[in-house]
Protein backbone atom coordinates (compact mmCIF):
# COMPACT_ATOMS: atom_id res chain seq x y z
CA UNK A 1 0.00 0.00 0.00
CA UNK A 2 1.18 3.19 -1.30
CA UNK A 3 1.68 6.27 1.04
CA UNK A 4 -1.01 8.13 -0.74
CA UNK A 5 -3.28 5.34 -0.23
CA UNK A 6 -1.95 5.50 3.72
CA UNK A 7 -2.88 8.39 4.23
CA UNK A 8 -6.32 8.59 2.57
CA UNK A 9 -7.29 5.97 5.05
CA UNK A 10 -6.44 7.96 7.50
CA UNK A 11 -8.47 11.07 6.96
CA UNK A 12 -12.35 11.40 7.84
CA UNK A 13 -14.92 10.36 5.99
CA UNK A 14 -17.80 12.28 8.08
CA UNK A 15 -17.99 16.08 7.56
CA UNK A 16 -15.95 18.16 9.77
CA UNK A 17 -19.67 18.92 11.80
CA UNK A 18 -20.25 15.57 12.91
CA UNK A 19 -16.41 15.38 13.89
CA UNK A 20 -16.73 18.19 15.76
CA UNK A 21 -19.47 17.18 17.71
CA UNK A 22 -18.34 13.33 18.25
CA UNK A 23 -14.72 15.20 19.85
CA UNK A 24 -16.93 17.35 21.90
CA UNK A 25 -19.34 13.97 22.90
CA UNK A 26 -15.31 12.12 23.66
CA UNK A 27 -14.61 15.34 25.41
CA UNK A 28 -17.37 15.39 28.34
CA UNK A 29 -17.23 11.06 28.75
CA UNK A 30 -13.44 11.44 29.20
CA UNK A 31 -14.05 13.53 31.96
CA UNK A 32 -17.20 12.61 33.29
CA UNK A 33 -15.28 8.53 32.93
CA UNK A 34 -12.31 10.27 35.04
CA UNK A 35 -14.23 11.53 37.91
CA UNK A 36 -16.82 8.55 38.03
CA UNK A 37 -14.46 5.71 38.46
CA UNK A 38 -11.65 7.34 40.05
CA UNK A 39 -14.25 8.42 42.85
CA UNK A 40 -15.05 3.94 42.33
CA UNK A 41 -11.77 3.28 43.19
CA UNK A 42 -11.09 5.45 45.58
CA UNK A 43 -13.76 4.58 47.27
CA UNK A 44 -12.70 0.81 46.97
CA UNK A 45 -9.24 1.75 47.91
CA UNK A 46 -10.72 3.06 51.35
CA UNK A 47 -12.46 -0.07 52.09
CA UNK A 48 -10.63 -2.48 50.57
CA UNK A 49 -10.15 -5.06 54.08
CA UNK A 50 -14.23 -4.87 53.68
CA UNK A 51 -14.68 -5.72 50.07
CA UNK A 52 -16.63 -8.30 49.41
CA UNK A 53 -15.88 -11.26 46.51
CA UNK A 54 -18.65 -9.95 44.19
CA UNK A 55 -17.76 -6.13 44.76
CA UNK A 56 -13.95 -7.50 43.01
CA UNK A 57 -15.65 -7.67 39.93
CA UNK A 58 -16.89 -3.88 40.12
CA UNK A 59 -13.48 -2.61 40.90
CA UNK A 60 -12.02 -4.77 37.68
CA UNK A 61 -15.05 -3.31 35.83
CA UNK A 62 -13.87 0.35 36.73
CA UNK A 63 -10.01 -0.53 36.07
CA UNK A 64 -10.99 -1.96 33.06
CA UNK A 65 -13.44 1.51 31.89
CA UNK A 66 -10.60 3.65 33.75
CA UNK A 67 -7.79 2.13 30.63
CA UNK A 68 -10.06 2.61 27.91
CA UNK A 69 -10.72 6.25 29.05
CA UNK A 70 -7.10 7.03 29.73
CA UNK A 71 -6.00 4.73 26.00
CA UNK A 72 -8.48 5.57 23.75
CA UNK A 73 -9.99 9.50 24.86
CA UNK A 74 -6.44 11.53 24.63
CA UNK A 75 -5.97 10.46 20.92
CA UNK A 76 -9.80 10.20 19.53
CA UNK A 77 -10.31 13.57 20.66
CA UNK A 78 -7.64 15.50 19.22
CA UNK A 79 -7.61 12.93 15.85
CA UNK A 80 -11.37 14.28 15.68
CA UNK A 81 -11.12 18.02 16.39
CA UNK A 82 -8.05 17.77 13.48
CA UNK A 83 -10.73 16.10 11.22
CA UNK A 84 -8.02 12.96 10.73
CA UNK A 85 -6.15 10.38 12.52
CA UNK A 86 -3.26 12.37 13.96
CA UNK A 87 -0.52 9.71 15.61
CA UNK A 88 0.67 7.38 12.93
CA UNK A 89 0.18 3.65 12.37
CA UNK A 90 1.62 2.23 15.50
CA UNK A 91 -0.27 4.30 17.74
CA UNK A 92 -3.22 2.95 15.58
CA UNK A 93 -2.44 -0.17 16.20
CA UNK A 94 -1.85 -0.08 19.49
CA UNK A 95 -5.39 2.04 19.99
CA UNK A 96 -7.05 -0.80 18.68
CA UNK A 97 -5.48 -3.62 20.57
CA UNK A 98 -6.80 -1.03 24.04
CA UNK A 99 -10.14 -0.47 22.26
CA UNK A 100 -10.24 -4.14 21.73
CA UNK A 101 -8.79 -5.57 25.49
CA UNK A 102 -10.22 -3.20 27.55
CA UNK A 103 -13.92 -3.57 25.91
CA UNK A 104 -14.22 -7.04 26.22
CA UNK A 105 -13.01 -6.77 29.37
CA UNK A 106 -15.30 -4.53 30.50
CA UNK A 107 -18.08 -6.92 28.56
CA UNK A 108 -16.98 -9.98 29.92
CA UNK A 109 -16.63 -8.74 33.77
CA UNK A 110 -20.25 -8.18 33.48
CA UNK A 111 -20.82 -11.38 32.53
CA UNK A 112 -19.05 -12.61 35.34
CA UNK A 113 -20.54 -10.47 38.02
CA UNK A 114 -24.40 -11.35 36.53
CA UNK A 115 -22.90 -14.65 37.04
CA UNK A 116 -22.08 -14.54 40.80
CA UNK A 117 -25.27 -12.56 41.49
CA UNK A 118 -27.10 -15.42 40.26
CA UNK A 119 -25.20 -18.29 42.39
CA UNK A 120 -25.42 -15.94 45.70
CA UNK A 121 -29.38 -15.40 45.36
CA UNK A 122 -30.73 -18.31 43.08
CA UNK A 123 -28.12 -20.80 44.88
CA UNK A 124 -27.29 -20.05 48.35
CA UNK A 125 -25.75 -23.24 49.21
CA UNK A 126 -23.32 -22.62 46.80
CA UNK A 127 -22.90 -19.23 46.57
CA UNK A 128 -21.98 -18.65 50.53
CA UNK A 129 -18.92 -20.51 49.42
CA UNK A 130 -17.72 -18.16 46.71
CA UNK A 131 -14.59 -16.64 48.38
CA UNK A 132 -11.97 -13.79 47.86
CA UNK A 133 -9.71 -16.04 46.13
CA UNK A 134 -12.58 -16.98 43.74
CA UNK A 135 -12.99 -13.65 42.37
CA UNK A 136 -9.45 -13.13 41.74
CA UNK A 137 -9.19 -16.23 39.62
CA UNK A 138 -12.30 -15.40 38.30
CA UNK A 139 -10.72 -11.50 37.79
CA UNK A 140 -7.06 -12.82 35.92
CA UNK A 141 -9.62 -14.94 33.68
CA UNK A 142 -11.48 -12.16 32.78
CA UNK A 143 -8.38 -10.37 31.45
CA UNK A 144 -6.99 -13.47 29.75
CA UNK A 145 -10.08 -14.17 28.26
CA UNK A 146 -9.92 -10.89 26.88
CA UNK A 147 -6.60 -10.97 25.85
CA UNK A 148 -7.21 -13.74 23.10
CA UNK A 149 -8.98 -11.53 20.83
CA UNK A 150 -7.18 -8.77 21.55
CA UNK A 151 -4.00 -10.70 20.52
CA UNK A 152 -5.38 -12.09 17.67
CA UNK A 153 -4.85 -9.81 14.88
CA UNK A 154 -1.43 -9.35 15.61
CA UNK A 155 -1.17 -12.84 14.82
CA UNK A 156 -2.78 -12.60 11.40
CA UNK A 157 -5.96 -13.70 13.30
CA UNK A 158 -7.93 -10.77 11.77
CA UNK A 159 -6.63 -7.39 11.49
CA UNK A 160 -6.14 -4.04 12.82
CA UNK A 161 -6.94 -0.75 10.74
CA UNK A 162 -8.74 2.45 10.35
CA UNK A 163 -12.65 3.00 11.66
CA UNK A 164 -14.61 3.76 8.31
CA UNK A 165 -15.14 6.99 9.71
CA UNK A 166 -11.13 7.66 9.54
CA UNK A 167 -10.41 9.05 13.00
CA UNK A 168 -9.98 6.20 14.85
CA UNK A 169 -8.49 2.95 14.51
CA UNK A 170 -10.39 -0.85 15.31
CA UNK A 171 -10.34 -4.29 14.01
CA UNK A 172 -10.75 -4.06 10.27
CA UNK A 173 -14.09 -5.42 9.42
CA UNK A 174 -14.03 -5.37 6.11
CA UNK A 175 -11.52 -7.96 5.58
CA UNK A 176 -13.72 -11.37 6.41
CA UNK A 177 -14.86 -10.77 2.85
CA UNK A 178 -11.49 -11.74 0.88
CA UNK A 179 -10.15 -13.63 4.21
CA UNK A 180 -11.38 -16.88 5.39
CA UNK A 181 -9.39 -16.71 8.55
CA UNK A 182 -10.25 -12.98 9.00
CA UNK A 183 -13.89 -14.26 8.53
CA UNK A 184 -13.11 -17.19 11.48
CA UNK A 185 -12.42 -14.30 13.69
CA UNK A 186 -15.09 -12.08 13.40
CA UNK A 187 -17.52 -14.96 14.05
CA UNK A 188 -15.78 -16.51 16.81
CA UNK A 189 -15.51 -12.57 18.12
CA UNK A 190 -19.40 -12.11 17.20
CA UNK A 191 -20.20 -15.46 19.25
CA UNK A 192 -17.83 -15.53 22.63
CA UNK A 193 -17.56 -12.15 22.81
CA UNK A 194 -21.54 -10.38 22.16
CA UNK A 195 -23.96 -13.64 21.71
CA UNK A 196 -22.83 -15.55 24.70
CA UNK A 197 -22.28 -12.93 27.28
CA UNK A 198 -25.82 -11.46 26.16
CA UNK A 199 -27.58 -14.70 26.85
CA UNK A 200 -25.89 -15.71 30.39
CA UNK A 201 -26.36 -11.61 31.18
CA UNK A 202 -30.18 -12.07 30.44
CA UNK A 203 -30.23 -15.77 31.64
CA UNK A 204 -28.92 -14.62 35.12
CA UNK A 205 -31.04 -12.09 36.11
CA UNK A 206 -34.03 -13.41 35.15
CA UNK A 207 -33.27 -16.03 37.44
CA UNK A 208 -33.01 -13.42 39.97
CA UNK A 209 -36.15 -11.80 39.52
CA UNK A 210 -37.36 -14.87 39.41
CA UNK A 211 -36.34 -15.55 42.80
CA UNK A 212 -36.94 -12.70 44.03
CA UNK A 213 -40.24 -12.93 43.35
CA UNK A 214 -40.62 -16.20 44.55
CA UNK A 215 -39.49 -14.97 48.04
CA UNK A 216 -41.30 -11.40 47.86
CA UNK A 217 -44.15 -13.80 47.80
CA UNK A 218 -42.94 -15.38 51.27
CA UNK A 219 -42.36 -12.55 52.88
CA UNK A 220 -45.46 -11.30 52.21
CA UNK A 221 -46.96 -13.99 55.02
CA UNK A 222 -45.45 -13.20 57.75
CA UNK A 223 -44.37 -8.96 57.13
CA UNK A 224 -46.93 -5.93 57.40
CA UNK A 225 -47.65 -4.23 53.83
CA UNK A 226 -45.04 -1.61 54.55
CA UNK A 227 -42.33 -4.02 54.61
CA UNK A 228 -43.15 -6.66 52.12
CA UNK A 229 -41.05 -5.13 49.99
CA UNK A 230 -37.57 -4.86 51.20
CA UNK A 231 -34.76 -2.76 49.95
CA UNK A 232 -32.20 -5.68 49.28
CA UNK A 233 -35.05 -7.15 46.84
CA UNK A 234 -35.17 -3.42 45.23
CA UNK A 235 -31.44 -3.16 45.12
CA UNK A 236 -31.41 -6.64 43.06
CA UNK A 237 -34.25 -5.44 40.56
CA UNK A 238 -32.52 -1.85 40.16
CA UNK A 239 -29.14 -3.97 39.42
CA UNK A 240 -30.74 -6.23 37.06
CA UNK A 241 -32.43 -4.13 34.84
CA UNK A 242 -29.44 -1.54 34.92
CA UNK A 243 -27.05 -3.82 33.97
CA UNK A 244 -29.22 -5.76 31.21
CA UNK A 245 -29.96 -2.35 29.75
CA UNK A 246 -26.44 -1.15 30.11
CA UNK A 247 -25.03 -3.45 28.36
CA UNK A 248 -27.55 -4.13 25.19
CA UNK A 249 -27.33 -0.51 25.02
CA UNK A 250 -23.68 0.48 25.13
CA UNK A 251 -22.77 -2.31 23.23
CA UNK A 252 -25.12 -3.58 20.68
CA UNK A 253 -25.76 -0.52 18.45
CA UNK A 254 -21.63 -1.38 17.29
CA UNK A 255 -21.86 -5.18 17.19
CA UNK A 256 -24.95 -4.80 14.69
CA UNK A 257 -23.07 -2.15 13.01
CA UNK A 258 -19.98 -4.58 12.69
CA UNK A 259 -21.55 -7.60 11.46
CA UNK A 260 -23.28 -5.42 8.84
CA UNK A 261 -20.20 -4.51 7.66
CA UNK A 262 -18.37 -7.63 7.76
CA UNK A 263 -21.53 -9.39 6.14
CA UNK A 264 -21.98 -7.21 3.52
CA UNK A 265 -19.84 -4.94 0.49
CA UNK A 266 -17.95 -1.75 1.71
CA UNK A 267 -20.59 0.31 0.23
CA UNK A 268 -23.53 -0.46 2.02
CA UNK A 269 -22.57 0.48 5.92
CA UNK A 270 -22.42 4.64 6.20
CA UNK A 271 -19.35 5.80 7.85
CA UNK A 272 -22.10 8.07 10.23
CA UNK A 273 -23.36 4.51 11.23
CA UNK A 274 -19.97 3.41 12.68
CA UNK A 275 -19.43 6.59 14.36
CA UNK A 276 -22.53 6.51 16.46
CA UNK A 277 -22.24 3.24 17.39
CA UNK A 278 -18.57 4.21 18.48
CA UNK A 279 -19.81 6.64 20.47
CA UNK A 280 -22.43 4.39 21.83
CA UNK A 281 -19.54 1.87 22.84
CA UNK A 282 -17.19 4.83 24.79
CA UNK A 283 -20.36 5.50 26.74
CA UNK A 284 -20.47 2.79 28.63
CA UNK A 285 -16.83 4.14 30.71
CA UNK A 286 -19.14 6.51 32.60
CA UNK A 287 -22.19 4.08 32.72
CA UNK A 288 -20.87 1.79 34.72
CA UNK A 289 -19.82 3.93 37.52
CA UNK A 290 -22.62 5.99 37.90
CA UNK A 291 -24.73 2.65 38.27
CA UNK A 292 -22.52 1.01 40.87
CA UNK A 293 -22.06 4.38 42.48
CA UNK A 294 -25.96 4.78 42.59
CA UNK A 295 -27.19 1.68 43.72
CA UNK A 296 -24.48 -0.06 45.99
CA UNK A 297 -25.91 1.26 49.51
CA UNK A 298 -21.83 0.41 51.03
CA UNK A 299 -20.08 2.17 48.26
CA UNK A 300 -22.61 5.06 48.72
CA UNK A 301 -22.34 4.77 52.57
CA UNK A 302 -18.51 4.72 52.48
CA UNK A 303 -18.19 7.92 50.12
CA UNK A 304 -20.90 9.85 51.89
CA UNK A 305 -18.37 9.14 55.36
CA UNK A 306 -15.37 10.42 53.38
CA UNK A 307 -17.03 13.57 52.29
CA UNK A 308 -18.33 14.46 55.96
CA UNK A 309 -14.62 13.57 56.97
CA UNK A 310 -13.18 16.33 54.30
CA UNK A 311 -16.12 18.85 55.02
CA UNK A 312 -14.82 18.85 59.07
CA UNK A 313 -11.29 18.83 58.30
CA UNK A 314 -12.30 22.09 55.77
CA UNK A 315 -14.61 23.48 58.65
CA UNK A 316 -11.65 22.54 61.29
CA UNK A 317 -8.77 24.01 58.94
CA UNK A 318 -10.98 27.59 58.94
CA UNK A 319 -11.83 27.26 63.05
CA UNK A 320 -7.87 27.11 63.41
CA UNK A 321 -6.86 29.26 61.06
CA UNK A 322 -9.29 32.40 63.15
CA UNK A 323 -7.06 34.81 64.57
CA UNK A 324 -9.01 36.16 67.29
CA UNK A 325 -10.98 35.28 70.05
CA UNK A 326 -14.10 36.86 68.65
CA UNK A 327 -14.25 34.15 65.66
CA UNK A 328 -15.28 31.63 68.57
CA UNK A 329 -19.12 31.85 67.69
CA UNK A 330 -18.54 31.45 64.28
CA UNK A 331 -16.32 28.55 64.64
CA UNK A 332 -19.18 26.95 66.73
CA UNK A 333 -21.95 27.84 64.01
CA UNK A 334 -19.53 26.28 61.56
CA UNK A 335 -19.43 23.08 63.66
CA UNK A 336 -23.35 23.57 64.60
CA UNK A 337 -23.48 23.68 61.03
CA UNK A 338 -21.24 20.48 59.59
CA UNK A 339 -23.22 18.67 62.48
CA UNK A 340 -26.66 19.31 61.47
CA UNK A 341 -25.62 18.42 58.05
CA UNK A 342 -24.36 15.23 58.61
CA UNK A 343 -27.40 14.62 60.91
CA UNK A 344 -29.25 14.92 57.63
CA UNK A 345 -27.86 12.14 55.65
CA UNK A 346 -29.78 8.69 55.97
CA UNK A 347 -30.29 5.69 53.72
CA UNK A 348 -32.38 2.81 53.48
CA UNK A 349 -32.08 -0.65 55.59
CA UNK A 350 -33.95 -3.77 55.42
CA UNK A 351 -36.77 -2.54 58.18
CA UNK A 352 -38.00 -0.18 55.41
CA UNK A 353 -36.83 3.06 57.52
CA UNK A 354 -34.31 5.17 56.95
CA UNK A 355 -31.46 5.06 59.49
CA UNK A 356 -29.26 7.80 60.03
CA UNK A 357 -25.35 6.31 59.73
CA UNK A 358 -24.11 10.17 60.08
CA UNK A 359 -22.03 11.06 63.01
CA UNK A 360 -23.24 13.89 65.64
CA UNK A 361 -20.10 15.90 66.76
CA UNK A 362 -19.91 17.25 69.56
CA UNK A 363 -17.35 20.65 69.87
CA UNK A 364 -16.07 21.83 72.72
CA UNK A 365 -15.93 26.01 72.85
CA UNK A 366 -12.37 26.47 73.56
CA UNK A 367 -10.86 24.32 70.74
CA UNK A 368 -10.97 22.24 67.92
CA UNK A 369 -11.60 18.99 69.70
CA UNK A 370 -14.64 17.05 69.08
CA UNK A 371 -16.02 13.55 70.42
CA UNK A 372 -17.71 11.18 68.14
CA UNK A 373 -20.92 9.45 69.16
CA UNK A 374 -22.08 6.98 66.22
CA UNK A 375 -25.75 6.44 65.69
CA UNK A 376 -26.13 2.30 66.24
CA UNK A 377 -27.63 0.96 62.68
CA UNK A 378 -30.14 -2.34 63.30
CA UNK A 379 -31.62 -4.82 61.33
CA UNK A 380 -34.79 -6.33 60.71
CA UNK A 381 -34.91 -10.38 60.96
CA UNK A 382 -37.34 -12.66 60.29
CA UNK A 383 -37.08 -15.82 61.76
CA UNK A 384 -39.90 -18.08 61.06
CA UNK A 385 -42.99 -16.03 61.73
CA UNK A 386 -41.20 -13.88 64.31
CA UNK A 387 -39.55 -10.52 63.48
CA UNK A 388 -37.13 -9.00 65.69
CA UNK A 389 -35.11 -5.98 65.57
CA UNK A 390 -31.23 -6.23 66.80
CA UNK A 391 -28.11 -4.17 65.99
CA UNK A 392 -26.12 -5.05 62.97
CA UNK A 393 -22.95 -5.57 65.39
CA UNK A 394 -24.67 -8.29 67.25
CA UNK A 395 -24.90 -10.43 63.34
CA UNK A 396 -22.78 -13.43 62.66
CA UNK A 397 -20.86 -12.65 60.28
CA UNK A 398 -21.90 -14.92 58.03
CA UNK A 399 -25.12 -12.75 58.17
CA UNK A 400 -23.54 -9.49 57.55
CA UNK A 401 -22.15 -10.93 54.75
CA UNK A 402 -25.91 -11.67 53.32
CA UNK A 403 -26.62 -8.30 54.09
CA UNK A 404 -26.93 -6.54 50.33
Amino acid sequence: MGNVSKTALFMSTISRQHDILMGSLYSVFFVLSLLGNGMLLFVAYRKRSSLKPAEFFVVNLSVSDLGMTLSLFPLAIPSALAHRWLFGEITCLCYAVCGVLFGLCSLTNLTALSSVCCLKVCFPNYGNKFSSSHACVMVIGVWCYASVFAVGPLVHWGSFGPEPYGTACCINWYTPSHDALAMSYIISLFIFCYVVPCTIIILSYTFILVTVRGSQQAVQQHVSPQTKVTNAHALIVKLSVAVCIGFLTAWSPYAIVAMWAAFSANEQVPPTAFALAAIMAKSSTIYNPMVYLLFKPNFRKSLSQDTQMFRHRICLSHSKASPSPGMKDQERQSSQQCNNKDGSISTPFSSGQAESYGACHVYAEAGPHYQQISRQITARVLEGSVQSEIPVKQLTEKMQNDLL
